[in-house]
């Protein structure tokens, strides 16, 4: 029952980590762009709702109605003034550029901050659970977690395929110049779509927040995580990266119930199986 346990803990931690990852794997998809910066936003995002929850005495799941918003600007404000201009002229310049903003904001976060760990208290849902069966439960705060990382990937899919701003998307990731001689405003649209990316990291940094402490120097551990379950589930499949970030949670969970300290490593392990198997991963997205 303790195996079983563990796979179903590590179920629900997929769940964390496929938002960790979403955000990448759809940046990557409109922009092809590898954001460095991507684990510190989410950290930032867990500060933001720490300011929220401080100030306004929300709860912190429902302090995603500020935080999503403001996370939103932030990436819109990134993309169009910062990342933009660097877009299509090399491969280096845009990881340079996501770099410089990662250091901006660890540093930002340890000078307001200072580098002491923080947490979100969410109340009686962090200790909850619901029985499935006798020796096996699950918490309803992993539970929460996990169907809103679904809901999440279920709004993705339908803004990329039903609506006009989806189709943008696709247009400005298949050919972008093209996609501008037919009046499409390139900067806007990349900004849009970091905007929506900062709004899923702004949910997972709320979670991140509640589940665990977090630091200024938490973001590259974030970052990690989200590019495994990215590479794990395939590159522009946003059900892939769901089932990337299952794949190494489950790892992780088993890793952790032969012994602690295998918990991190077994995750790696099986990042650097799938990617030497299947380079493209699990489910990669067919063009």
């Amino acid at each position: 029952m303790d195996w079983i346990n563990a796979l179903m803990q590590g179920i629900m931690l997929g769940g964390l980590y496929a938002l960790f990852a979403t955000g990448l794997s759809l940046i990557f998809g409109v922009m092809r762009l590898v954001n460095i910066a991507h684990g510190d936003l989410i950290v930032l995002a867990a500060y933001v709702a720490l300011l929220v929850v401080g100030y306004t005495g929300l709860h912190p799941i429902l302090s995603a109605v500020l935080v999503v918003p403001v996370m939103a600007l932030i990436g819109y404000t990134l993309q169009r003034f910062l990342l933009n201009p660097t877009i299509g002229k090399d491969l280096l310049s845009p990881l340079l550029v996501t770099f410089g903003i990662s250091v901006i904001i660890q540093n930002g976060l340890l000078t307001g901050f200072s580098a002491d760990s923080r947490r979100l208290t969410a109340g009686p849902i962090e200790t909850a659970s619901i029985s499935i069966m006798p020796g096996l439960s699950v918490g309803v705060l992993p539970l929460v977690m996990f169907g809103v990382s679904i809901a999440v990937i279920f709004g993705l899919e339908w803004v990329f395929y039903r609506t006009k701003l989806g189709r943008a998307f696709r247009a400005t990731s298949d050919d972008a110049e093209m996609a501008q001689v037919m009046a499409l405003d390139r900067g806007h649209i990349f900004g849009m779509a970091m905007a929506l990316s900062a709004a899923v990291v702004a949910i997972a940094g709320i979670f991140l927040a509640i589940r665990t402490n977090f630091d200024p120097a938490s973001g590259p551990t974030r970052l990690i995580f989200g590019f495994e379950a990215v590479i794990i589930g395939g590159l522009g499949n946003l059900w892939g990266t769901l089932a990337g970030g299952i794949v190494l949670g489950v790892a992780q969970a088993i890793g952790a119930q032969i012994s602690p300290g295998w918990q991190i490593l077994a995750g790696h392990l099986v990042f650097f199986a799938v990617l030497a198997i299947r380079p493209r991963g699990l489910f990669p997205r067919m063009d």
